[in-house]
């Protein structure tokens, strides 16, 4: 996950004034998008489940997380699964569900730390097994998912993507949130040049959304040029980055990642962090809902 930053300016979203409860794609979307010299080039409804990874279009990460997180990730059914929509039994759901348990297992992914260490919490974590990027035959990437954010303090939801050899092919944190607050969430972008060097200044934005986010569906979606990063919540734009290293990202392949991370620096008070016991991790909260991702690519 991308490290965590301080809070920047605040932007308003004012998607109940239009009247948006439940936001979703028209069923006209992909055509009209076409119009525009978009082309689909991945839609997963999750009619498969990631744990058919023959068949799916992602894989897991099996490990724990940077960033002082309390999770270890797993691809264990109890940390992810696919549901019926209540709604719409024609329709299945993702669940990224974390838990509270005590488990044993790799610091990191095992090709990058595989010493064995305990854990307070498990949660699940997948990537597309497909990268993607902006280049010369394909100027824009549009990245697209519709999704019920989870409740409970110290629930770290995200939906990003970065390069492999981490940091310096950078990443797109296009929602990442805290469970506590229902109607705040903030995007982000990365890039370094060397490990642990930070190149991008105040690069996130702090958004404050006049509708829930954990109760209802909304679509996040990040569209991605050279030299711009457009973000959209439920078709609004609500930022446009550029400058700072933006361009740096271009032909950098990325992995689209889902992912539920517990504690960790992005809970950080005056340099303390949450200890497990303070994190609680009542019954019904630490579940991140997922419809549906979509990719588009133009010219």
């Amino acid at each position: 996950m991308l490290p965590s930053a301080p809070i920047s300016p605040v932007v308003t979203s004012q998607a109940d004034e239009l009247g948006i409860r439940d936001y979703d794609y028209a069923k006209s979307a992909d055509s009209m998008l076409a119009m525009d010299g978009w082309s689909n080039t991945m839609d997963d409804n999750f009619d498969i489940s990631p744990m058919d990874t023959a068949k799916s279009n992602w894989r897991f990460w099996i490990g724990g997380g940077f960033n002082n997180e309390l999770q270890l990730y797993t691809n264990s059914p109890n940390n992810l699964t696919l549901i019926q929509d209540p709604t719409n039994s024609a329709n299945k759901l993702l669940l990224i569900r974390a838990k509270k348990e005590k488990v044993r297992g790799p610091k990191y992914r095992p090709d990058v730390d595989n010493t064995i260490k305990d854990f307070d919490f498990t949660s699940a974590r997948i990537e597309s097994k497909t990268v993607f990027s902006p280049n010369r035959t394909k100027g824009q990437v549009r990245i697209a998912a519709r999704i019920k954010l989870p409740t409970g303090y110290g629930m770290w939801p995200s939906f990003w993507s970065y390069g492999e050899k981490w940091p310096t092919n950078g990443g797109i944190a296009i929602v990442q949130s805290r469970g506590q607050q229902a109607y705040a969430f903030q995007n982000a972008y990365f890039y370094d040049n060397e490990q642990s060097r930070r190149l991008v200044p105040r690069e996130e934005k702090y958004i404050i959304s006049t509708t829930n986010l954990t109760d209802r569906w909304h679509v996040y979606e990040v569209i991605w040029q050279k030299d711009s990063l457009t973000f959209l919540l439920d078709g609004q734009i609500i930022d446009i980055k550029q400058g700072n290293y933006v361009e740096k990202l271009f032909e950098k392949p990325q992995r689209i990642s889902l992912n539920q991370a517990v504690g960790g620096d992005f809970f950080s008070i005056e340099d303390t962090l949450p200890t497990a016991d303070e994190i609680p991790l009542n019954e019904n909260e630490g579940v991140m809902q997922v419809d549906w991702i979509k990719v588009y690519l133009k010219k």
